[in-house]
């Protein structure tokens, strides 16, 4: 089976581990590397043995895939030029600024029959498929993203910088319609909301309590869901889930029995990765689809107009 030709716009902080991982794959070639910072990308493509390409055409010329990892700012018009080259693309989260841009994306990507997958990596969290069975009839969820302050991703909200993790994550538990969202935020270092709570209720009765911050002194990336017959407890960083079980003593008084369950180390980069490579090369959907990014996309914008509504 020929390898696939890969190539990585944008190789800063995450796009390097992405250029690192088709370098090492048997699957892949990695053909060449790019980034508006020329000696940045120089020094990757010398690092991983490849080329750095000065403009986008030079380089869609010679691939069949390509990972997408500019600033949030750029992914509309940066996978918009890929689509219309027809190649494959993994754009990191969120899959475009708005939710226009990303239907746009989505609809191109069908006619030209091009796999267009998206960068939430905490679905391939090696802890998610271990929790996913023992979420069922969710009533509540608790999210909590807090990072500590960096400048890259402030060219966006927080809510579509860190929010929109817990946000695809939630979707993808099938908690159905909303009925109505609540937020607030604040801006204390960045042109954007770096604090952001939101409230979510479904249609269903479920309530979605979501935190995201970037300027937090120290990371969590955890979630507990409360569910009629006990709760679920994820702590993403350090690969940890509890399940909480309801149960009855002898004595007839009820209680909650505990399980917990720890991931392994694989990296969800690398998976992610390999799940993209595996729908191009078996044309199947993707783990993270277009239209899953674009309904994240969507849900956050949700988020962000309730800020703007008078209390």
């Amino acid at each position: 089976m020929a390898k696939l030709r890969a190539g990585v716009i944008g190789v800063g902080h995450l796009g390097q581990h992405h250029a690192r991982l088709y370098a090492s794959s048997p699957d892949t070639t990695l053909v060449g590397v790019m980034d508006q910072d020329g000696a940045r990308a120089s020094a990757i493509a010398e690092k991983f043995g490849t080329q750095a390409f000065r403009g986008l055409p030079e380089l869609l010329k010679q691939v069949e895939v390509v990972s997408i990892a500019v600033p949030t700012s750029g992914h509309y018009a940066v996978a918009r030029a890929c689509l219309e080259a027809q190649k494959h693309v993994l754009v990191e989260k969120p899959i475009a600024v708005s939710p226009n841009e990303a239907q746009d994306l989505v609809g191109l990507a069908g006619r030209h029959g091009c796999t267009l997958q998206v960068g939430h990596s905490e679905r391939f969290n090696p802890i998610m498929p271990l929790m996913r069975p023992h979420i069922h009839t969710p009533m509540l969820f608790e999210c909590h993203r807090l990072g500590t302050y960096s400048e890259r991703g402030t060219d966006v909200d927080v809510v579509l910088d860190l929010m929109i993790h817990d946000i695809d994550l939630l979707l993808s538990c099938n908690p159905g319609p909303v009925e109505a969202v609540l937020a607030t935020g604040e801006t204390l270092l960045s042109p954007t909301n770096d604090v952001v709570n939101a409230r979510i209720r479904f249609k269903d009765g479920c309530v979605a309590q979501l935190t995201a911050s970037r300027i937090s002194p120290k990371a969590m990336r955890q979630w507990r869901v409360f569910q009629p017959d006990g709760c679920v407890t994820i702590d993403f960083q350090s690969r940890q889930g509890v399940v909480g079980r309801r149960s009855v003593a002898a004595d007839g008084k009820p209680r909650i029995t505990m399980e917990e369950i720890q991931a392994g180390a694989a990296e969800p980069l690398k998976l992610q990765l390999e799940s993209f490579l595996h729908a191009v090369r078996v044309r199947s959907r993707p783990v993270v689809s277009g239209e899953d990014g674009a309904a994240a996309v969507a849900l956050a914008h949700r988020v962000l107009s309730a800020m703007k509504m008078p209390e």
